[in-house]
């Protein structure tokens, strides 16, 4: 039995699957280019990060060169050496000999002293972490340098005065170049060295990334706009987007080819449910001895709509396991108390029997539904037999046993079915506390060939009756079999020796043909009496 799902439920399940993968594609994308992004603009600030600590490096060691040289003064002559090392040295655009306070005595080129809007004190410069050189801001008319300061003696102190232009800082690529910007600050927030082609006022929702030197007190910033990094390495992007809608794809054809397997039955049973589809049909049962007709047992088959009837082996099992068996108990259970009230009320002593599997017979309220049910077909409770199927064991004896016994105070009668072959056994039969017990249409296929079956027959009706427990047997097709079960003491069975389970209308025309013959057999009976 197959459930073939409607197109449009398959597109959407399909649709929907694509839809959550590009979703999903979309943001591990973004956080991997993100990821991507923002490991390489760490990079490029710990480039220039490492730029300037250079620099630094090599304005500290042309002072130290110059003290183990000899200390320079401010003559001609030590002036004209100190040039030669500024004019050898690109990065340093000055060296100058200042006081211990950090006032300037003299300058290799004295026309820059022109150009200096201030000069820091002592006490506004920065140690390295050695202590070994200060650094400080140094405010000129032509821009911003940094100053190093290194101590010649206690009384002086050389001074290089680096600029930190674009040759240090153009470190960005050429997607970015134009919507960025490199500075380097010392730690008390002084600028002191800048490179960007875009005014800062025009910088908009930047993001930033900073490196801190761990031996000088400084920090290298590469600010970003965001409109520019939504646009730089996005070429994993799309070869992304494509993989996931693929995988979109897949999952959703596999997700409608299971739900095509496993719900497609389910939903199937479900439809039927709503639609009514599951029908009672009757076996009689009867005594063995005299043929008379004692009652029926219910059994469900699913007729559907074009007519077909689907076999109980089909979707029975399937209904049990997926708790559908509940709802179809109850169906039927109205459905047939209804179809057999008329019976019912004419004659007390028929008796209708319904399978309950244990789950439902052990279920939440089973005892107050089964109640209503009945209660509602205006039917005695005396006239219902429970057939408790051991198709699946009890999970608690003592359980069951005491809604059974709640059973019987109301009325209902139990029976157990499958005897001999479920997983029912003598402690079982004891403890439940059943009315009846049916023998499984096993033994009494063997009951006329094989002399074990007719000693296990023989010993369960010996059981029943010490139990207080009458019996029928089940599956009767022929008179043999009839016959060895009568003499094994079986009172009552059903089978297709007297008829198969039928529709209502075939099971009245049985019952009325049975009826018209009985009275009939009697008519004659009485006129050879009277003759």
């Amino acid at each position: 039995m197959k459930l073939r799902l409607p197109s449009v439920v398959q597109i959407s399940m399909v649709a929907a699957s694509v839809v959550a993968f590009v979703a999903g594609g979309h943001f591990a994308a973004g956080l991997v280019i993100q990821g991507q992004q923002s490991r390489q603009l760490k990079e490029l600030t710990d480039v220039a990060l490492r730029r300037s600590e250079a620099a630094v490096d090599f304005g500290a060691a042309t002072l130290k060169e110059l003290v183990r040289q000899g200390a320079p003064g401010c003559d001609p002559a030590s002036l004209q050496a100190v040039r030669l090392r500024v004019y050898l040295r690109s990065a340093v655009k000055d060296i100058r000999l200042v006081n211990r306070d950090g006032s300037v005595v003299c300058s290799a080129y004295s026309e820059t002293l022109e150009f200096d809007n201030g000069w820091a004190e002592r006490s506004d410069m920065l140690p390295s972490r050695d202590g070994r050189v200060l650094l400080f801001h140094v405010d000129q008319i032509n821009g911003i340098a940094l100053g190093v300061l290194f101590d010649i003696d206690d009384k002086t102190s050389l001074v290089a005065i680096l600029g930190i232009d674009s040759s240090m800082f153009d470190i960005m690529p050429a997607e970015l170049r134009a919507h960025s910007e490199v500075s380097l600050r010392l730690n008390n927030g002084s600028e002191v060295g800048q490179f960007s082609q875009k005014p800062r006022g025009e910088f908009a929702q930047a993001i930033s990334f900073t490196s801190s030197s761990p031996r000088y007190p400084i920090t290298a910033t590469v600010r970003v706009e965001r409109n520019a990094l939504a646009r730089w390495h996005t070429d994993s992007y799309w070869p992304t987007m494509l993989i996931a809608a693929g995988l979109g794809l897949a999952f959703g054809l596999l997700l409608v080819r299971a739900a095509a397997k496993t719900e497609g039955p389910i939903a199937d049973i479900d439809k039927g449910l709503a639609r009514r589809e599951f029908k009672p049909y009757y076996q009689p049962t009867f005594d063995l001895r005299t043929g008379a007709v004692r009652g029926c047992e219910v059994l469900a088959r699913w007729i559907r709509a074009d007519g077909s009837i689907v076999p109980p082996l089909s979707f029975i099992p399937l209904a049990e396991t997926s708790g559908r068996i509940e709802p179809m108990t109850w169906q039927i259970m109205e459905t047939a108390l209804g179809e057999l009230h008329p019976r019912l009320r004419d004659d007390k002593y028929f008796k209708v029997s319904f399978n309950i599997v244990p789950r439902h017979l052990m279920s939440e309220g089973f005892v107050e539904t089964l109640r209503r049910v009945v209660a509602g077909s205006k039917v005695s409770a005396r006239q219902v037999v429970l057939e408790v199927t051991e198709r699946a064991e009890l999970p608690d004896l003592e359980k069951a046993a005491a809604v059974v016994k709640q059973l019987r105070e109301l009325g209902f009668r139990v029976a157990m079915d499958d005897v001999g072959v479920g997983h029912s056994g003598l402690s079982q039969m004891k403890g439940l506390g059943a009315n009846t017990i049916k023998i499984d249409k096993f033994f009494v296929d063997t009951i006329t060939q094989d002399g074990a079956a007719a000693t296990i027959v023989g010993m369960l009706v010996r059981l029943a009756r010490d139990l207080q427990m009458t019996v029928i047997a089940e599956g009767i097709e022929t008179t043999e079999q009839l016959q060895a079960l009568v003499a094994c003491g079986v009172e009552e069975g059903q089978g297709y020796l007297v008829s198969p389970p039928l529709s209502f209308a075939a099971f009245n025309e049985f019952l009325a043909r049975r009826e018209y013959r009985a009275l009939t057999e009697d008519a004659v009976g009485s006129a050879a009496r009277v003759a």
